[in-house]
């Protein structure tokens, strides 16, 4: 099971931990909150096995870009989703919405900082580490997200 702890902003894997950053809004499960919703659930998707380190994703999707500072330079304040995606479907009552809101564990650039709350409510990971912990899960992995500080 993937533990992610918000307080901390860490994911353990097995013996694995890995710093991670969370929404910016914090947690909460209403759909267009931005927010980082608490709960179990699974891995209902494993996208971008065998993508470059730094490959851009949209709509789930390869671009064909590598991320690049200057790419990011070019394009002030989007939302970079790299490497892989680990898409995840709620199991509780309250976070039934979390697929269909686009909750992913994804790579970020290595310039984004971790540690600390900045997503859009997505787990950003370091794409090293993601690709990492992609390589150790499986589809239908459980995953608890969970936050003394809601």
């Amino acid at each position: 099971m993937i533990v992610i702890d918000i307080d901390t902003q860490t994911l353990t894997y097995g013996d694995k931990t890995y710093s991670i950053s969370s929404a910016k809004n914090g947690v909460g499960e209403i759909e267009g909150s931005y927010c980082t919703p608490r709960g179990r659930f699974q891995i209902a998707e494993k996208i971008g096995h065998e993508l470059p380190i730094g490959a851009v994703l949209v709509a789930r999707k390869p671009t064909g870009e590598v991320y690049h500072p200057t790419l990011a330079e070019a394009q002030p304040g989007r939302d970079w989703i790299l490497t892989r995606i680990l898409w995840l479907d709620g199991l509780d009552e309250a976070n039934q919405n979390t697929q269909s809101r686009y909750i992913y564990i994804h790579g970020s650039p290595d310039e984004i900082s971790m540690g600390k709350p900045g997503s859009k409510g997505c787990i950003r990971m370091h794409s090293s580490d993601m690709i990492e912990l992609f390589d150790l899960v499986d589809v239908g992995e459980h995953v608890e997200i969970k936050s003394c500080h809601s």
